[in-house]
């Protein structure tokens, strides 16, 4: 029986690789991709969605959701991603539109229809907020909640406090992480040094000839060079991804433990922070007023098996 699942994403070049390890993985049925102003604005998103399933042969519904994060003006990633999340290789239209429903509603119908199912983010989580706000119970009947986002070991990479997911809007992280949804949280440290691809890695996904292989690297090339420039690091660096090897197998994480996190709103300089109470002192008495008592606890990945990830990345593309 396959596992049904439910991906939010603001799809630009890494989410379109995550996306192919979804839709390519045999024992995975996709109920509904919804898309989130993020990298792009969300109609760019819902458009690069559904080119990357066309790419896979894939008949997929995509519904187009919010434009603009809950309270703050929208800041995409073009600088990293390109104009159009995609590398600006100039991909022809998607044969298929997006859906008419709003995301928020997308999600709402496909879990109460399909109670247990994995829902997987890959981008802000202004959509999920939204549908908690509007309907918070429905959550209870969601299995995981894979979330792309955050930087438990405090390296950010859009400000040196924050990873970008969780900053472009932090009050959406916040109502989603006192959800009490079941979070596992993949930050994007895991995503960094021996799970980057290199230039002979890369020249191994191309060896594979296939189309898949072709897209995965060329709608990254820009992001290649940002990463460069960001970290020194040489290769192309797939945060989305990660975080659906985690989602495709659990155990691709190496290292985890649970804690309360909470998400700075209040702070220009630590905005968007996930705040990982490691040592659990969010429970000492002295502390309470400060975190209060609607801190819900997530599943942090501190670590992820690299060959496993790189294997199951390589399947999806040959």
């Amino acid at each position: 029986m396959k596992r049904l699942f439910l991906i939010d994403t603001d799809t630009a070049s890494d989410d379109a690789v995550a996306l192919m390890m979804a839709m390519m993985a045999p024992d995975i049925e996709i109920a509904a991709i919804t898309t989130v102003a993020g990298n792009v604005d969300a109609a760019q998103a819902s458009i690069n969605a559904l080119y990357t399933a066309q790419i896979c042969g894939r008949d997929i519904p995509v519904y187009s959701g919010a434009n603009k994060p809950l309270m703050r003006t929208h800041l995409d990633a073009s600088w990293f991603h390109g104009a159009d999340g995609m590398g600006e290789m100039n991909y022809p239209a998607p044969l298929r539109a997006p859906e008419t429903k709003h995301a928020v509603d997308a999600i709402l119908d496909t879990i109460e229809a399909h109670p247990g199912l994995v829902l997987v983010t890959l981008g802000p989580l202004t959509n999920i907020a939204l549908a908690v706000l509007k309907k918070p119970d429905i959550f209870k009947k969601v299995s995981r909640c894979v979330i792309m986002g955050g930087n438990p070991c405090c390296v950010g990479n859009v400000t040196p406090a924050a990873e970008y997911n969780i900053w472009v809007d932090p009050e959406a992280a916040k109502i989603v992480f006192r959800s009490g949804l079941p979070i596992e949280m993949v930050g994007w440290q895991v995503s960094r040094d021996d799970a980057v691809l290199h230039e002979a890695e890369i020249q191994q996904v191309l060896g594979f000839g296939t189309e898949r292989a072709k897209f995965a690297i060329e709608c990254n090339r820009i992001a290649r060079k940002a990463f460069k420039t960001q970290t020194g690091q040489d290769g192309i660096s797939l945060p989305d991804p990660t975080a659906m090897a985690v989602a495709l197998n659990k155990d691709v994480g190496t290292r985890w433990s649970r804690h309360f996190v909470e998400i700075e709103t209040l702070s220009e300089m630590t905005r968007g922070m996930t705040v990982v109470d490691e040592l659990n002192v969010s429970r000492d008495g002295n502390n309470m007023e400060v975190w209060g008592e609607q801190i819900h606890q997530a599943d942090i990945c501190w670590t992820l098996d690299n060959a496993a990830f790189k294997k199951m990345l390589f399947e999806t593309l040959k």
